[in-house]
């Protein structure tokens, strides 16, 4: 079997401004770092392979803290970036989708048609990260293997492995900040779902938990 575990990024800046976050590259939060120490407790006596992040700091931050004490190196992979928001990048989210209301339509009602103006179709961000994952199994035979990433790319992972169809994107529940979840590859690369979306353990109060439907100015402000 091939182990992978694929874990979200920590609290960032852009989650705690409520801004459309994207591949624009925040560092942590006061609490995305207390959230990091209980990550490295969950991990210390694991036994890893590797660890691949995504380029952007809070991801390479929590690759980090999965990593501890371990002699292994911090590997970056690009692929593992997040969904590039075009338009909406860096903008809060209210400002940014009540000037664009059919984004806001698709990021709510029908997230696999999210596809922002200058940034990356939600439809092209579920085949890369499937096909990063499938790549990452072939060279890895056997091994256990963390990728640290972010929300929206687990999501889009978690949809094919749950339901076989990003037209099950709504239905696909969000990962929290640092959520953990295990994949199992036999040798024929059949996966199999040992969990997803665990984050057994953070403490109550380090699970800063928001909603991702995002209202308008005109419909109340989040």
């Amino acid at each position: 079997m091939t182990k992978i575990y694929i874990v979200r990024h920590c609290e960032a800046l852009g989650n705690v401004m409520r801004i459309f976050q994207g591949t624009t590259d925040l560092d942590i939060s006061e609490l995305g770092a207390k959230q990091l120490e209980f990550l490295k407790k969950r991990f210390e006596n694991k036994k890893i392979d590797r660890v691949l992040s995504s380029p952007l700091i809070r991801a390479r931050k929590t690759a980090e803290a999965v990593i501890g004490k371990k002699d292994i190196p911090l590997e970056i992979l690009d692929n593992l970036i997040e969904l590039n928001g075009g338009i909406v990048e860096g903008r809060p989210f209210i400002e940014a989708f009540n000037d664009n209301p059919e984004l806001l339509d698709a990021w709510n009602n029908h997230p696999e048609n999210f596809a922002p103006k200058n940034g990356e179709k939600m439809r092209d961000a579920y085949e890369r990260i499937w096909n990063t994952l499938i790549k990452v199994v072939k060279e890895n035979k056997n091994k256990t293997v963390v990728l640290s990433t972010h929300g929206g790319l687990t999501r889009c992972l978690n949809c094919r492995l749950l339901y076989g169809d990003i037209a099950n994107l709504k239905n696909t529940p969000w990962a929290e900040n640092t959520a953990v979840s295990l994949i199992e590859f036999d040798d024929k690369l059949n996966p199999n779902v040992i969990f997803y979306n665990n984050i057994s353990h953070l403490p109550k109060e380090f699970i800063n938990k928001k909603s991702r439907i995002i209202k308008t100015i005109e419909g109340g402000k989040q």
